[in-house]
C-alpha cells in the first residue's frame, strides 16, 4: 500500500547494500571478510526522521482528517500525566494492543548488526507513525514490538476500538504483503506480526504510577491489559486475536470475529480467562481484518487484490471560477 512506500524504499536500500557474506564466527576485521556497506543509522534518521511523517503516511492522515502527535512520552499517556506526581488513582477505559514482531533475529544471519538496526527501526517507526496518526499512544517498546492505547478522555469507546482495529490491520497489511514481497526478493525469511487487541471498561482499569521516582511509569491495572499480551500469543503469523470486549463495542463489524476455538478445533481455547467460582468467562476471537479493511472508506482494491489508498476526489470548481481563470488565458478564452 502507497502509505508505507517511503519505509520500503528504506528497507530496501539496508537490504540490498547490508549483506554480510563473512561467517558469524569470523574476525571482525575488514580483512577477514567481504561487507558491501548498507545505509547508516544517520542515514535512517535522514531519511526517515523520528518526528515527521514520510509523504505517503502524510497523505492517509490527510485523507481521513488526522494529524500525529509527535509530544507524547512514554510511559506518561498525556490524559493521566498528571499523576506522575501524585498518590492517587484514576479509574478509565482503555484499549490496549501488544504488537509483537517477530522473525528479526533471522536478519543477523545474513545482514551486519547496523543493518538489521536500519530495518527493524524502519518498521518499528512505521508502526509508531502510523500509531500517532490514529490518535494511539505508544506505552512501551518491547524489542521490535510496541505496547500501545487507543482511547482517554477525548475520545469514546467505539472511537478508540475503531481506531484500533485500522492500525492493527494496516500494519499487519505492511508486514504481511509489502514487507513480505521485499523479503521474497532478497530470498530471505520473512518478519512477521502477532497482535493482541481488548478493552478494558472503567470499572476494570486502574491508572497509576508505578515504580519510583524517574524509575516508573504511569500505567494501568487491568486484566484486559494483561489479556491483549497473552491473546497475541494465541495469534496465528500476521494474525489479531481481540477480547469479548473489543467484539461487543463493534458490533457492526460481528462477521469478521470468530472463536478461536473454530481455528483451533480446540475447545478449551474458546475462553483466554475464566474464573469458575464467578462463572467468569472470557472469550478470545480471530478478527477477520483483511476482509474488513477492505471495506473501510479509505482503501480501494485493485484487479489483483492489492489494496491502495483511496484518494478523495479533488473539490469541484463553479463556473464562475473557471470563467475567471478563462478570461485572462488568452488565446484560449473566446468571450
Amino acid at each position: 500500500m502507497e502509505i508505507y512506500t517511503d519505509y520500503l524504499s528504506v528497507i530496501s536500500e539496508a537490504m540490498k547494500g547490508g549483506n554480510n557474506t563473512g561467517s558469524l564466527h569470523e574476525s571482525r576485521g575488514a580483512e577477514a571478510k567481504a561487507f558491501s556497506k548498507g545505509l547508516s543509522y544517520q542515514e535512517l534518521n535522514a531519511r526517515i526522521p523520528r518526528n515527521q511523517l514520510q509523504p505517503g503516511l502524510q497523505r492517509f492522515a490527510q485523507e481521513i482528517g488526522l494529524a500525529a502527535n509527535f509530544q507524547q512520552k512514554l510511559g506518561q499517556h498525556p490524559d493521566f500525566a498528571h499523576l506522575k506526581n501524585s498518590n492517587t488513582t484514576e479509574k478509565h477505559y482503555i484499549v490496549s494492543m501488544f504488537v509483537d514482531i517477530k522473525g528479526s533475529t533471522n536478519l543477523f544471519r545474513r545482514y551486519e548488526p547496523e543493518t538489521v538496526l536500519v530495518i527493524t527501526n524502519t518498521i518499528q517507526r512505521a508502526a509508531i507513525h502510523t500509531c500517532l496518526v490514529l490518535g494511539g499512544y505508544v506505552h512501551r517498546l518491547q524489542g521490535d514490538g510496541l505496547f500501545v492505547y487507543f482511547g482517554g478522555k477525548s475520545m469514546s469507546i467505539p472511537e478508540a476500538v475503531n481506531r484500533s482495529l485500522i492500525f492493527a490491520s494496516l500494519f499487519s497489511y505492511f508486514v504481511k504483503t509489502d514487507l513480505r514481497n521485499l523479503f521474497d526478493e532478497q530470498g530471505i525469511e520473512a518478519i512477521f506480526t502477532r497482535v493482541g487487541i481488548d478493552l478494558g471498561y472503567e470499572d476494570d482499569v486502574i491508572w497509576s504510577l508505578a515504580g519510583i521516582g524517574e524509575i516508573s511509569e504511569i500505567t494501568t491495572c487491568s486484566l484486559h491489559t494483561s489479556l491483549a499480551s497473552k491473546m497475541q500469543s494465541h495469534a496465528v503469523a500476521n494474525g489479531i486475536v481481540v477480547g469479548d470486549h473489543i467484539v461487543t463495542e463493534a458490533t457492526q463489524h460481528a462477521p469478521h470475529f470468530t472463536p478461536v476455538c473454530k481455528r483451533t478445533g480446540d475447545e478449551n481455547d474458546r475462553y483466554i480467562y475464566q474464573i469458575p467460582d464467578k462463572r467468569f468467562n472470557y472469550a478470545q476471537y480471530d478478527f477477520s481484518w483483511l476482509p474488513w479493511l477492505k471495506k473501510q472508506d479509505f482503501v480501494v482494491t485493485d484487479l489483483a487484490g492489492n489494496l491502495h489508498l483511496k484518494h478523495k476526489p479533488a473539490p469541484s470548481v463553479s463556473s464562475k471560477g473557471l470563467y475567471q481563470v478563462a478570461s485572462v488565458s488568452k488565446p484560449y478564452y473566446h468571450g
